[in-house]
């Protein structure tokens, strides 16, 4: 009986020839690169164009950015393509709310000046409860690895959205885990 190949692999193999089409199988970054190009361009740009880093000073900096400016690429570690999309495409069932940044490695300065209030929101005792949970609960343990500006922001973000959208720390965990801008895998 002959196979008969599927309209993307024709595709694939159309671009990429038959012996390099075996190797995106054993390569998850090369699927998901020949999957999503513009992913793997956002990836490529922001994984080598970063300027965010863990420091107090660029967490001070973020008061004086221009609202355009963005804050891109990884804090800690360099960034893995395969969970870049995991995390770019879980984010998006966020959507609905402008407030949660639909890709944790490029975020909007004035999103960034926006969250950072709420990090010292004194929340209700079980809008407290919520965000304990989150912490307990989360990969990172909080909103990413080190107490940096991320850290602040993404803390923010959860007060932001325990107060004012009434989410559960179980969303909370969803949203710090697929926004961990700390590079590497999960």
């Amino acid at each position: 009986m002959t196979r008969i190949p599927n309209r993307r692999t024709v595709v694939l193999r159309g671009v990429f020839g038959a012996a390099a089409l075996a190797g995106l199988f054993k390569n998850p970054d090369m699927a998901i690169a020949a999957e999503d190009s513009e992913l793997a361009r956002r990836f490529k740009e922001l994984s080598e164009n970063g300027n965010s880093t863990c420091s107090a000073k660029f967490t001070e900096s973020i008061a004086t950015m221009p609202a355009m400016a963005r804050i891109k690429g990884s804090c800690c570690s360099p960034m893995e393509l395969k969970r870049y999309g995991e995390q770019v495409r879980g984010l998006a069932k966020y959507r609905a709310i402008p407030m949660i940044p639909g890709d944790p490695y490029d975020i909007a300065a004035a999103t960034a000046r926006q969250m950072l209030p709420y990090y010292d929101l004194k929340l209700t005792g079980d809008e407290q409860k919520a965000y304990d949970y989150a912490m307990a609960n989360s990969a990172e343990k909080g909103p990413c690895c080190c107490p940096c500006w991320r850290w602040k922001v993404y803390g923010g973000l959860a007060k932001y959205l325990i107060h004012e959208h009434r989410f559960t720390g179980e969303q909370i965990v969803d949203v710090w885990n697929l926004s961990d801008g700390c590079g590497g895998g999960m």
